[in-house]
């Protein structure tokens, strides 16, 4: 009789509620966790989780020595449902923008999936700390929020200090072109900036560059992903806009949200000193 309470402690029943209204029962605390949104992927790592992991996808490459440790189950949109079932799992986190509604309704009927959904600074916030109770991680994960609320409250600050009041343009993609509009993770990251996004259309709509050419930016940002911008880019859209400053930016910055966000302080206060 001990040992039988004993192991109902061990295997302890709890319930969730995800970012889109759905209810889970998980085994608490979650010893074999497969995440398929990158960021969350980093996240749950810098939470102090290691061996609770036990697969990811391939986009999921920070931090990459636990990467290359870790069962690779697919991409974010694409996901090998058999080999997840597999690994039979007792918790899956993703994300409802990352994935796939078809792959991840499959995958609910076999496991508990918590899905986020992410558009302001405040709703990444709220997400570490539900993934942090999720996990058994709660002041973890309130010390990167922490962390993360210090640094953007400064951006702020700096952004008002020095005056900063850019029109940009945020392309994500080329061939055709495609831009972060409104109702993004990326919008807000931008108004925290100083930066104010000419796309007004929601989510991310094409573009081409004679449409550019109407908005009068002062700048056109080109991410590192996933569309790979480089410098011949910058040429080819810079003969195109000769009076638009062009820049490469680091895509993660931008459009990671979890323990990525900490990182991101530093990068916005170098980005900050090159709008000045």
């Amino acid at each position: 009789m001990f040992f039988a309470c004993l192991s109902y402690l061990c295997i302890m029943q709890k319930s969730f509620t995800d970012q889109m209204g759905k209810e889970i029962t998980i085994n608490f605390p979650p010893k074999r966790i497969i995440s398929i949104v990158p960021s969350q992927t980093e996240l749950l790592f810098d939470l102090g989780l290691d061996q609770e992991i036990i697969g990811l996808t391939k986009f999921c490459i920070h931090p990459i020595e636990k990467f290359a440790e870790r069962t690779k189950v697919g991409g974010t949109k694409k996901l090998n449902i058999d080999l997840i079932k597999d690994l039979k799992p007792d918790l899956i986190i993703g994300n409802k923008e990352e994935n796939s509604q078809s792959d991840v309704e499959e995958l609910s009927e076999f496991f508990p999936v918590w899905m986020s959904d992410i558009f302001t600074l405040d709703d990444a916030m709220k997400t570490i700390i539900q993934i942090g109770e999720l996990v058994d991680r709660e002041p973890e994960a309130n010390y990167l929020n922490h962390l993360i609320s210090a640094g953007f409250r400064d951006l702020q600050t700096l952004a008002l200090q020095h005056h900063i009041d850019k029109k940009v343009a945020y392309l994500i993609w080329r061939k055709p072109y495609m831009a972060a509009g409104k109702n993004t993770f990326i919008d807000h990251i931008m108004s925290m900036n100083g930066i104010t996004n000419v796309i007004k259309e929601e989510r991310y709509p094409e573009i081409t560059l004679e449409e550019l050419k109407t908005l009068n930016c002062d700048l056109i940002l080109l991410s590192s992903e996933p569309y790979p911008f480089g410098s011949k880019h910058i040429e080819e859209i810079q003969s195109a806009l000769p009076d638009t400053k062009v820049m490469l930016v680091d895509g993660e910055m931008f459009s990671w949200y979890g323990s990525r966000l900490v990182k991101a302080v530093q990068y916005f206060f170098e980005f900050q000193k090159a709008l000045y």
